[in-house]
């Protein structure tokens, strides 16, 4: 679901085709996917995020309002993307939500240490994760306010 990118609000990275389409569609019935871009993997992620491969000439200052970031990822896994996004000074102001099936303490910890704006584990109760899913976009698109 890749819409204009000039009013880019959401960066979905989800390896998992089901769980991609269930938090696409709890957003889209908050009207909060209006402006979401989905990709797959870590490198797509950094990818896009750095204006690299496909996404070569991209305007890297034009990022997204919030990332949500899965931590269990192909090809780059979502620490090591967080560390790239926090060390970069085009990405490192933008909001990163973990949003995981992982709740090992470790990566908790690791997650916040390398500056994760916020760690959730998906819940596995449907009724829950669309709860969980449309409650962290209405706020990290409605509610939190940022600056440049």
């Amino acid at each position: 679901m890749n819409r204009s990118l000039d009013s880019l609000e959401i960066l979905l990275v989800e390896d998992n085709p089901h769980d991609a389409e269930l938090v696409i569609r709890v957003l889209n019935k908050r009207n909060l996917a209006h402006h979401l871009v989905h990709v797959p993997d870590g490198q797509a992620a950094l990818d896009f995020l750095f204006g690299n491969g496909s996404h070569t000439g991209r305007d890297t200052h034009k990022q997204p309002k919030v990332v949500l970031l899965d931590l269990k990822l192909p090809k780059v896994d979502g620490i090591d993307v967080l560390r790239r996004i926090r060390a970069d000074e085009r990405t490192k102001k933008v909001p990163v939500v973990v949003l995981t099936s992982s709740n090992e303490v470790r990566d908790i910890s690791m997650a916040y240490q390398l500056g994760a704006n916020s760690f959730i584990v998906k819940p596995v109760e449907f009724e829950t994760f669309l709860e969980v899913i449309g409650d962290t976009g209405s706020y990290w698109l409605k509610t939190n306010v940022v600056t440049n």
